[in-house]
């Protein structure tokens, strides 16, 4: 058989990588596939004499590229959405296939680019934009294909694990850690997407659709960031018993799906609770098989150009195979039945809180909050009481059982009010993340 061409579109990190990929495991993934793999054409707006580019066309001008006569499958790394969407789309309607690791695309655009890659018969494989190296796509598509997944819990950001995981071990403050990261290189110069958990949504966004069969509703989902998280909140939860995470949640509901994305308290004991560093994990919750969990690392060279040759395997596959129509639809399910189920509001999500109030040291002040908290049916599981602080103020941390947000939002507001409270109530959630 010929060999199946193939265009690189972007040669930084994860495209060198793919690239060295291909070529130093050139002669095991023909023995897996049946076919050899050559790179025709790289797009580049920079020399990289690192990489072995013999023989291989480069050009800045990616349309051209994806136009080419001699290319069947494209990879695309360049980032961003409105030049990798135009590239993506141009591509597609030339017949090719798709590899990105580009969860922002996807996440906004992927109804459309899906959508046209049906209508032209090619695929768009995107293994790599969600948790790295973890197989979690291929995982949820196939693997679980038999379950109905009932919810999903992902620390899917690397960079908001390190700095979440730096603040808990060496008690470090959350501007002093992020500017670590970014001098180690996990986190931007902008780092907006990590740690207010933009990137984290855009995965989710993806996971969700997969799950439960819904189209990409990006716009849809709760996002809320890691940078007002203090030591002093990291500390309190570990004294109860719990971690704090930035999780995205996904759970279907009778009424409708939670997509979610916040700081969250997990117990301690809970095996994600232990994701350090950079790393990444995925708890999926079905209803034949229970409980897995899929963890490493989410980030990097080697992983992430992993997950990208994969994906090129299982076109190259696809490309040999006679009876294309076998192959797994886009987001799991068919097309055409993809649900249209509601995305709940967030004062529509249930979970349970951590609440961090600053009291004066007054008698009687618990007794107003708990019976605030109790007109609004919400029940207490544990209440921890600080020493005095700084001008006599006390700390005083609850955990709730579970609540619907709208109730929370009331009773918060109602807090707030009393005149022995001294500053915004603290609210983050809990997810005891239970089978």
């Amino acid at each position: 058989m010929k060999p199946v061409r193939l265009a690189i579109l972007g040669l930084g990190t994860v495209g060198g990588g793919a690239l060295k990929l291909l070529q130093e495991n050139a002669a095991e993934i023909a023995r897996r596939t049946g076919r050899d793999i050559q790179i025709t054409h790289v797009g580049t707006r920079r020399p990289r004499p690192d990489l072995n580019l013999d023989g291989i066309a480069q050009s800045n001008d990616l349309l051209s590229i994806v136009r080419q006569d001699n290319v069947d499958i494209v990879i695309e790394v360049i980032g961003g959405t409105s030049q990798a969407h135009d590239v993506v789309l141009e591509a597609i309607r030339h017949g090719k296939h798709v590899v990105t690791a580009n969860k922002a695309l996807l996440a906004e655009h992927g109804n459309e680019l899906f959508r046209e890659a049906e209508q032209h018969n090619v695929q768009i494989a995107f293994e790599a934009a969600v948790a790295g190296g973890i197989p979690i796509i291929k995982v949820m598509r196939e693997g679980l294909a038999a379950n109905k997944i009932e919810w999903l819990a992902g620390i899917i950001n690397g960079t908001g694990n390190f700095i979440l995981t730096e603040m808990r071990d060496k008690g470090r403050a959350f501007a002093d850690v992020l500017k670590e990261a970014q001098e180690l290189g996990y986190a931007e110069a902008d780092p907006t997407f990590d740690v207010e958990g933009i990137d984290a949504a855009h995965k989710l966004t993806l996971l969700a659709s997969i799950a439960f069969g819904i189209p990409l509703q990006f716009e849809k989902v709760y996002t809320e960031g890691i940078s007002k998280l203090t030591a002093q909140d990291v500390n309190y939860a570990e004294e109860l018993g719990y971690r704090i995470k930035h999780l995205g949640v996904a759970r279907r509901l009778a009424h409708g799906i939670e997509l979610r994305v916040h700081p969250t308290l997990i117990p301690e004991s809970r095996l994600i609770a232990n994701v350090n560093g950079v790393k990444n994990a995925v708890l999926v919750q079905s209803n034949a098989v229970g409980p897995t969990l899929y963890y490493g690392a989410g980030a990097g060279a080697g992983p992430t150009a992993s997950a990208v040759v994969a994906d090129v395997l299982d076109l190259v596959r696809f490309i040999s195979t006679q009876n294309n129509a076998s192959y797994v639809p886009h987001l799991a399910f068919q097309p055409d039945a993809l649900a249209d189920t509601p995305i709940l509001a967030a004062d529509q999500m249930t979970t349970a809180y951590y609440l961090r109030l600053d009291a004066e040291d007054h008698p009687g002040v618990l007794a107003e909050v708990t019976s605030i908290l109790s007109r609004a049916g919400i029940n207490i599981d544990a209440i921890l009481q600080k020493p005095a602080q700084d001008q006599g103020r006390v700390p005083v941390i609850l955990l709730t059982q579970p609540v619907l947000e709208a109730k929370m939002n009331d009773a918060i507001a109602q807090i707030e009010q009393l005149a022995a409270i001294c500053a915004p109530v603290v609210r983050i959630r809990l997810e005891t993340l239970d089978s």
